[in-house]
């Protein structure tokens, strides 16, 4: 699979989240985990010193937001996710920036000794769904499982993309979703005769 293949990752991804109530409960839980996980990443040591930077507003600043692991955490995802598809990454990587932007002011409103406490129980709560998703209504267990990278890379793009089809037909390119789909009934296929294999 190659890095920057969005049809071979969203495939991957599709083939362990195709039953509706998974899905949504995904999308529901998705940014979520990701945004929690920068307010944590909020707390992690300054990487450079913005005040150097001469175009920074001062007013930026002020607010208290660092050139921290946090930042680099979201630079990376959205750059990548430009890199799979320029529309939908582009705004996927707006996306990164602005929960950076906000769980940076979350984090400083709390601070850590609360910040840690919101964040465990979050995550606590948006992973449990997922799994239940997974174990009661997809019958599958995560893409973690088998590709921890690449589920936490392309959690956030997917839940994305379905919402943008959902709602508006988006597709990357004309035949996108067909051609992916093609790959997930082969995927899911290979997946039941493993199942059929070790039952017998």
């Amino acid at each position: 699979m190659g890095l920057f293949d969005l049809e071979e990752h969203f495939a991957f991804y599709g083939a362990y989240h195709r039953n509706p109530v998974n899905i949504l409960l995904h999308t529901l839980f998705v940014w979520p985990i990701f945004f929690t996980g920068l307010i944590l990443f909020h707390f992690t040591p300054p990487l450079y010193d913005l005040s150097h930077i001469g175009f920074v507003p001062s007013a930026f600043l002020d607010q208290g937001y660092v050139l921290n692991f946090g930042f680099l955490f979201a630079l990376f995802y959205g750059l990548f996710y430009m890199c799979l598809d320029k529309k939908s990454g582009s705004f996927a990587a707006l996306l990164c920036l602005a929960c950076w932007v906000g769980a940076s002011s979350v984090a400083m409103r709390l601070g850590f000794s609360l910040a840690w406490k919101v964040v465990l129980a979050s995550q606590l709560f948006c992973w449990t769904g997922q799994f239940l998703g997974h174990g009661v209504f997809e019958k599958r267990a995560p893409a973690l499982l088998d590709n921890l990278v690449q589920a936490f890379l392309m959690a956030p793009f997917f839940v994305l993309l379905e919402a943008l089809q959902i709602c508006c037909g988006y597709e990357p390119y004309p035949g996108f979703h067909e051609r992916v789909k093609a790959k997930i009934v082969a995927d899911v296929k290979e997946f039941e005769d493993g199942k059929k294999k070790k039952s017998s």
